[in-house]
């Protein structure tokens, strides 16, 4: 377990979803203040226990802001900014914080309208996260994330053979699981016949490759083991985490068919002290069907190129796979506001505690997972963080 200079081990003590979806007449900061209210609710408590705010966002929303909105002073604070690893890089800042005696109670929260401001014409599409130093070579072009991630993938196919049926057969996978979660945006089953006859967004990519545009919010408390019996839930103890920066352009990205995660899941299962084998689920950040192939090979669950394989045959379900993979639907079908790596450690800790509820991953007799990975991914696989999360 993850402990510092002071000894202290760190446990996810709350975890909550604001409302997510399709929220109307709501701000950034009404689902800040949702989400952490009911993960405070969730842990049992105190707002006056939290001295320690992480979070990151679009716009204005800096953490001194989002500190001042919840009514928090807190004397450790963090705004790093990584893309869609964000939150799993966080919770290993967090989580250090904690263990060295730099703050008691760290409070992650997120909120985005993303899906209302583009209805609203707040919002207009983006060519890249930037357009200054080296990618306002690429955004001339028209070179999109979206395109960024389609050559990733494509790479992949060139040379390991994958196949667009393969990546289709992730998100048909996905959808099964969202049909479990009444939280999730799209539940309606699809087939690999669906996602590839879909309108063409960006080759291979059809629409169902692609992530939904959600709004919502989510909220994660981390607190030293002392406050652990103070607490209303069953702790989820953090038990190693890694963290790797890439790269920005993409000439500058070694192996297209390899991602961060390569590095941030090596880091966090060694410290882990686990091996990918030992793990019984994973959230894995899927804004496209190829981000979930490729991090399983880099996380160690299969070889490099054996990622289109072994995403075949269900292994991905919650029901009857071999390794339930975005339990709750993924970015795929259950919800997608931005930034999404926090709803990732919801979703684990839901699982590991026992409340997932029809989508509930288990084993032999019924016993409830003991192991669990979250893995998020920023950028067009610049970033990484990874987090295993463990039962007591």
């Amino acid at each position: 377990m993850t402990t510092g200079s002071s000894g202290r081990k760190v446990a996810v003590v709350g975890v909550a979803l604001s409302d997510c979806g399709r929220v109307e007449n709501a701000t950034p900061y009404t689902l800040h203040a949702q989400a952490a209210r009911r993960a405070l609710a969730d842990a049992g408590l105190d707002r006056r226990t939290v001295d320690g705010l992480a979070s990151a966002g679009t716009g204005t929303l800096a953490p001194v802001e989002v500190a001042e909105y919840l009514g928090l002073r807190p004397a450790w604070v963090d705004s790093t900014s990584v893309g869609g690893s964000t939150w799993e890089v966080m919770a290993a800042h967090a989580a250090d914080a904690i263990a060295a005696g730099h703050a008691n109670a760290v409070l992650l929260v997120y909120g985005s309208t993303a899906r209302a401001d583009i209805k609203a014409g707040r919002r207009t599409g983006n060519l890249s996260f930037g357009a200054r130093g080296p990618l306002q070579f690429e955004v001339p072009y028209g070179h999109t994330l979206i395109a960024k991630y389609a050559m990733a993938a494509r790479r992949h196919m060139l040379e390991h053979g994958t196949t667009v049926d393969q990546l289709a057969q992730v998100a048909v996978q996905a959808r099964a699981n969202a049909a479990l979660n009444p939280e999730a945006m799209f539940r309606e089953p699809v087939t690999v016949d669906d996602v590839l006859s879909g309108p063409m967004i960006a080759d291979p990519f059809t629409k169902l490759h692609c992530c939904l545009r959600s709004d919502g919010g989510a909220a994660v408390l981390l607190a030293a083991e002392e406050y652990v019996r103070d607490c209303r839930t069953a702790p989820v103890w953090v038990l190693g985490t890694g963290e790797h920066v890439s790269h920005a352009a993409m000439s500058e990205w070694p192996d297209f068919t390899t991602s961060p995660a390569a590095v941030s899941g090596r880091l966090a299962f060694a410290r882990a002290g686990v091996r990918p084998e030992e793990i019984d689920f994973a959230e894995i950040y899927d804004a496209f069907t190829y981000m979930t192939l490729v991090t399983l090979e880099d996380l160690g669950f299969c070889g490099k190129g054996e990622g289109g394989a072994f995403v075949e045959k269900g292994r991905l379900l919650v029901r009857g796979g071999e390794l339930p993979v975005n339990t709750d639907g993924g970015g795929l079908s259950a919800q997608h506001p931005g930034m999404r790596g926090l709803f990732l450690l919801v979703e684990a800790v839901r699982q590991l505690r026992g409340e997932a509820g029809a989508r509930q991953v288990r084993g032999p007799a019924g016993a409830l997972p003991r192991l669990g990975v979250a893995c998020g991914t920023g950028g067009w696989f610049c970033s990484s963080g990874t987090v295993v999360l463990g039962r007591g």
